[in-house]
């Protein structure tokens, strides 16, 4: 039985709930995704060759270039980026990954032309596009800063530009003169699949991590040196990433040949190769791109080095 309150008593409160707890995404999920994903592909690819099932070629590309971007995402969230938030995750993710292809399409067919510095302006303008795009979808979150930020973040968007991209090599892969080559396919998707973890999301995550730790409490970025020196220099890593063939052909052609032709560069071959060209040639473009892989990485641990909260993060 209630008994009523004297008039002028201060009135019972009654306890607020506590609001509904954001989307969460529970630990080792990113595994899962991973071998999951994987299996999905696998079979995927079986029944789309043993049907000739063309209708399956979307899932087939679509799984296989997300998978590994979209693994490493998860990884990233669920060791160093859970106090940044999904939604921030998924934005960087989905639309910074878009305009950053659709703006590296726009820049490079006005401002690029077949050239021996062509890839040196690929880079530029793509590691470009990748940061105007990450400071996009933060706009909206002023308070977000810091060098572990800006790595998670920036890898982020540096994947989905990266599954976005690699959606369409496999789509120009898998449409030929003769019809649909599906080997070409798998081919590309599991090529770029192994390459995607030492390519855009390494140097956006390097670039990015600069970025965001020159960045105001009130949400202006500051372009002080540093930026500029990091954004030239992941520019320049992937300029040679993306010149490594080119430059393994004009090595090749410097050690075994007296003469240098530059009509082999324009061509991208060596006529009637001998085996020592052929060993030299696989010699020089995949010890570049591990060189290369092997500076981003070095480049990302020392920046890890340096913020203490990158061995504390929830």
């Amino acid at each position: 039985m209630t008994h009523p309150q004297p008039p002028g008593a201060p009135q019972a409160r009654i306890p607020q709930q506590p609001p509904p707890p954001g989307p969460q995404i529970r630990p080792g999920l990113w595994k899962r995704c991973l071998w999951g994903g994987l299996a999905l592909w696998v079979l995927t690819a079986i029944v789309t060759y043993a049907t000739k099932n063309t209708t399956l070629l979307p899932t087939l590309i679509m799984l296989g270039s997300f998978l590994v971007p979209a693994t490493f995402v998860l990884w990233a969230y669920e060791r160093h980026g859970r106090d940044l938030g999904v939604n921030v995750i998924l934005g960087c993710f989905l639309v910074g990954g878009i305009l950053g292809v659709l703006g590296a399409s726009v820049m490079e067919y006005y401002l690029l032309h077949p050239s021996l510095w062509m890839f040196v302006g690929v880079g530029l303008i793509e590691e470009a596009v990748k940061l105007l795009a990450l400071m996009y979808v933060l706009h909206r979150y002023p308070r977000i800063h810091g060098l572990r930020a800006g790595l998670v973040l920036g890898a982020t968007v540096g994947f989905g530009f990266a599954a976005f991209e690699s959606a369409g090599y496999a789509f120009n892969a898998a449409v030929s003169m003769k019809g649909i080559d599906l080997r070409s396919l798998l081919e590309t998707e599991v090529l770029r699949g192994l390459l995607a973890p030492f390519g855009h999301g390494l140097w956006t995550a390097i670039a990015g991590a600069t970025l965001l730790s020159f960045r105001k409490p009130n949400g202006r970025y500051r372009f002080a040196a540093p930026v500029i020196v990091t954004y030239l220099g992941v520019s320049l890593l992937h300029a040679l990433w993306d010149s490594m063939h080119g430059i393994a052909i004009w090595l090749v052609a410097r050690l075994t040949t007296s003469g240098l032709d530059r009509s082999l560069f324009a061509e991208g071959y060596i006529p009637s190769p001998t085996d020592t060209q052929q060993h030299l040639f696989t010699l020089f473009s995949v010890g570049g791109l591990l060189l290369i892989s092997l500076l981003g990485i070095a480049w990302v641990r020392s920046l890890a080095r340096r913020d203490p909260s990158w061995k504390n993060t929830p």
